[in-house]
């Protein structure tokens, strides 16, 4: 368990200095591997039972797909009529949702289970961060980490945004899924889009310790359908600390046929291809710079939160069975009860942001934020984000087959991630080169 001074430290007092912040001690880190996981989670299950204990998460299978709890019902089902009974559990945004689409939107809630699992590399590579890593420069960046979660015995509301920005996402990887902004009256057209991915000890011949300096990942994004988004492709270059070294984009415009810097992929920016649903840092839930935002670390709950997926990633689905009027089949969700580490994001004075105040929900087992309520300007709810995540287990990579943003105001959402009419959508055995992520590599794409 985590004592008070974990859960209730003050974030003013946080990003009030630029200096290095402490390390966990030797004695606290002795904790991981035995009563905490090897990433930080709490081991045990809860007192009710309702919680298992972590035991290692799935084992390893080349069988991506197939669901191992496709025999399990709904042990009960939330909705509009009976939340009051479960709002100790829910968020303010899905309680809001509930009461929306009263008449077609509910919560299916299942028997949880605690299926996160990582490489015994990453494992030792959160041991070893837990006393060397430390923020820096006001909390907006990172000295002494290696790998993966930086901070998997956290202090304070920055260092579990961070866990969640450095989660382990299989080191490199390609994938195709499809965008979909979909209409309040459920009209929707795909966006087919293509990602390369690396994290730079993932490159071939490894890290470069000049170029790769500063380097969180390299990232490329290449909208394929449909044709009047095409041939229009984005470099991103992810540094860690943002404010002294800002994110480095550029995009190919085929109209232009030119690469150009792209400065503004950052923040609130509109996302790629979302009609106007997104901002950029909503991209995975949360991305990019921390700082113009106080981060207070409110504690940890037990909360309903979509795990397990496997039907909603079930290869026999279309898009038209997912996606529905206001939001996605809630035929096809999963929800279970796990703890969360519960952060509030409030703008700073002086700085602009369309969203005034983010609350998150991060899953202990993965550093995955699972659930996000955004406020507007007037205090008022506007947006509910909602990570559908699961296990990857050719791979072990605990990550994401949908991620939803749902706009309470206009009544439209976004739907990212999708991969079921995209073959396996996802390939984590790629490596790639240096070369791959540079301004002449994406004129070649464009081209």
């Amino acid at each position: 368990m985590f004592n008070t001074k974990k859960l209730l430290l003050s974030t003013a007092l946080m990003v009030a200095s630029s200096t290095l912040y402490a390390a966990t001690t030797p004695e606290q880190a002795a904790k991981l591997g035995d009563t905490l996981t090897p990433i930080g989670a709490e081991k045990a299950g809860n007192a009710a039972g309702t919680i298992p204990a972590w035991t290692g998460g799935l084992e390893s299978s080349a069988d991506r797909y197939t669901n191992p709890f496709a025999s399990e019902q709904p042990l009960f089902t939330i909705t509009a009529a009976n939340m009051d009974q479960h709002k100790a559990n829910l968020t303010p945004g899905q309680i809001a949702m509930l009461k929306k689409y009263s008449d077609s939107y509910s919560i299916p809630v299942y028997p949880s289970h605690r299926t996160a699992a990582l490489p015994a590399d990453v494992y030792s590579a959160a041991k070893e961060n837990a006393t060397k890593a430390n923020l820096t420069d006001g909390g907006n960046g990172l000295s002494g980490f290696t790998t993966a979660v930086p901070f998997p015995i956290p202090d304070n509301g920055l260092e579990v945004i961070w866990n969640h920005m450095t989660r382990y996402r299989g080191g490199a990887l390609e994938r195709t899924f499809v965008q979909v902004p979909v209409q309040a009256n459920g009209s929707f057209t795909a966006v087919k889009i293509n990602e390369k991915m690396s994290w730079p000890t993932s490159l071939k011949g490894g890290a470069d310790p000049k170029k790769d300096e500063n380097i969180l990942f390299y990232f490329v994004q290449q909208v394929k359908a449909p044709s009047r988004l095409t041939g229009n492709v984005l470099l991103v270059h992810e540094t860690m600390n943002q404010v002294t070294q800002p994110r480095q984009a550029w995009t190919y415009n085929a109209g232009q046929r030119r690469v150009r810097r792209a400065p503004q992929i950052a923040y609130d920016a509109p996302g790629t291809a979302s009609d106007g649903q997104r901002t950029t840092d909503n991209l995975d839930l949360f991305n990019g710079a921390p700082d113009r935002y106080n981060w207070n670390l409110v504690g940890k709950q037990e909360l309903y939160i979509p795990y397990n997926s496997f039907k909603l990633a079930d290869r026999g689905l279309t898009y038209d069975d997912i996606l529905k009027p206001g939001h996605m089949n809630p035929e096809l969700t999963r929800y279970e009860l796990h703890r969360v580490w519960k952060v509030e994001a409030t703008l700073k004075e002086g700085e602009r942001h369309i969203y005034a105040k983010r609350t998150f929900y991060i899953d202990e087992d993965t550093w995955q934020i699972a659930v996000v309520d955004h406020y507007d300007g007037r205090g008022e709810l506007w947006r509910v984000g909602e990570a559908h995540q699961f296990q990857y287990r050719d791979a072990n990579v605990p990550w994401l087959t949908a991620e939803a943003l749902y706009d309470l105001q206009s009544g439209r959402y976004l739907v990212g991630s999708l991969t079921n009419e995209e073959g396996d959508g996802f390939d984590f055995t790629q490596r790639f080169k240096h070369k791959d992520f540079t301004p002449q590599a994406i004129r070649r794409l464009g081209k």
